[in-house]
């Protein structure tokens, strides 16, 4: 009946709904705001239950079927692990410090965000996206059952250190959380160490609502200092701002990405990208040329979008560090579309493959090891800044210099 009534760009659209094949999908922000909506309820008390649940579905199935006195039956509860907290990002430590005013700076490790559940002497460990991992990191669990208290639920990360105590790559501490992986061997191989910095449970007190300042109180009584993520109190941004610079210098020194910000009188929004929560990373940018570039498609279509990206090369060819087609303006990428057709020498209808001269200033977090590209490495989320047609190739930097802005930050 709701085909017969449908027109026909309607009957597509539904055919391709209920065999799976639709290309268009919404966040759960949209689907929580429809379940709100349809169970009369408000968003922001749906938004928290779920939050606290860990699932939507679950939470929509119980308000929908029991009204607004199912969302007051959700708490958070030792051993199900609960959406963790996000931030936003900074440009700059002052910019931080002026937009949460007394903060606490910490160093942001990069490794895999790990979420802690203990009751007695079960532990169970999970990723930010909620997956249970405590096989494949055992050495968690056993630091878990060392700290004093019972029951708690912890936020931190697990990171792999190198002899000399400095963080080895993401990638390498990523494979430790492999589905097939013999994991005493890779205790062996690579050990990890958690490091936590927030506590949203302790004993039968939920803690959530509280302020950083009193959460990381609650925190120092449960963790050691050497296995807590080094911080600086800011309680006078503008005295203490010397200091907090200090601080993120020395954080790089040390081998970490950056810092993170959090307002003392922040609570902790679980799921949430809060702006109580700031990152601050180093920007890295390099000039690199496009070797190739892959055809667009969804609102792309008829453009190309994908630029494969290299730098050059001590023989005088060019190294490909990766991929993206992040940064781009629609403006941007009709540009690119026009002036890489006329550059393309090759086109196999997916790649057009193009003379190494068009240059691109492109942003970077860092580089990870990569045994697909010839220099060994690839870039982290990069992105595009803009087309550098001012520049000529050979002016473009070298795998020498990639490596070497590697080894400085």
């Amino acid at each position: 009946a709701l085909l017969g009534a449908a027109t026909a760009p309607e009957q597509r659209f539904l055919r391709s709904l209920l065999s799976g094949e639709v290309r268009q999908g919404a966040l759960d922000a949209v689907a929580l705001e429809g379940v709100a909506a349809a169970a009369g309820v408000p968003a922001a008390e749906l938004r928290r239950a779920a939050m606290l649940d860990g699932s939507l579905a679950r939470v929509a199935a119980a308000v929908l079927a029991d009204g607004a006195a199912a969302l007051r039956e959700v708490t958070l509860r030792v051993g199900r692990p609960v959406q963790p907290m996000l931030a936003n990002t900074a440009t700059s430590v002052a910019q931080a410090l002026a937009a949460l005013g007394p903060c606490a700076v910490e160093e942001k490790l990069d490794g895999i965000r790990v979420q802690v559940h203990r009751d007695g002497d079960d532990v169970r460990v999970y990723t930010r996206s909620l997956d249970d991992i405590t096989g494949r990191l055992p050495e968690v669990a056993e630091l878990a059952r060392t700290l004093p208290g019972e029951r708690f639920i912890l936020d931190g990360e697990v990171i792999g250190q190198a002899p000399d105590g400095r963080p080895v790559p993401f990638q390498e501490v990523a494979s430790r959380v492999g589905s097939r992986i013999d994991v005493e061997a890779a205790r062996r191989t690579l050990p990890v160490v958690p490091y936590f910095f927030d506590v949203l449970a302790s004993g039968d007190e939920v803690l959530l609502d509280l302020p950083v300042r009193e959460r990381y109180a609650a925190l120092a009584a449960l963790v050691p200092e050497e296995s807590r993520v080094r911080r600086l109190v800011v309680e006078d941004p503008d005295g203490q701002a010397a200091a907090a610079e200090e601080f993120w210098a020395e954080t790089l020194r040390r081998g970490h990405e950056g810092v993170m910000a959090k307002g003392l009188d922040s609570t902790y929004a679980a799921g949430r990208r809060g702006r109580h929560w700031l990152k601050v990373k180093p920007v890295h940018t390099l000039d690199l040329v496009v070797l190739a570039v892959e055809r667009g498609h969804g609102r792309r279509t008829g453009l190309l979008s994908n630029l494969h990206l290299g730098a050059r090369a001590a023989d005088g060819t060019y190294a490909m560090l990766g991929k993206t087609f992040k940064g781009l303006t629609d403006e941007m990428l009709r540009w690119q579309t026009e002036r890489l057709r006329e550059l393309a020498v090759e086109d196999d209808g997916f790649t057009v493959r193009v003379r190494p001269e068009l240059v691109v200033e492109i942003a970077y977090d860092g580089l990870q090891r990569s045994p697909r590209y010839p220099a060994g490495v690839a870039l982290r989320f990069a992105r595009v800044l803009r087309h550098r047609p001012d520049k000529r190739a050979d002016e473009a930097d070298t795998v020498e210099t990639v490596l070497g802005e590697d080894e400085g930050g």
